[in-house]
């Protein structure tokens, strides 16, 4: 049996250009530009995300 091309469910799918930019700095996203909604680059979701996180 050949695993090599079965696909891998907690793979995203892949987007292909062009994507979107950052709302807060401007980079490219892992989003395409038709995607709805705010739109944040990795490091800015990363720090988004510890900004909300409750501290406890």
């Amino acid at each position: 049996m050949d695993d090599t091309n079965s696909a891998d469910s907690t793979a995203e799918p892949a987007v292909e250009g062009p994507f979107a930019e950052c709302v807060l700095c401007r980079e490219p996203t892992e989003y395409p530009e038709t995607h709805k909604g705010v739109t944040l680059c990795p490091v800015c979701e990363w720090h988004e995300a510890q900004r909300t996180a409750c501290s406890g």
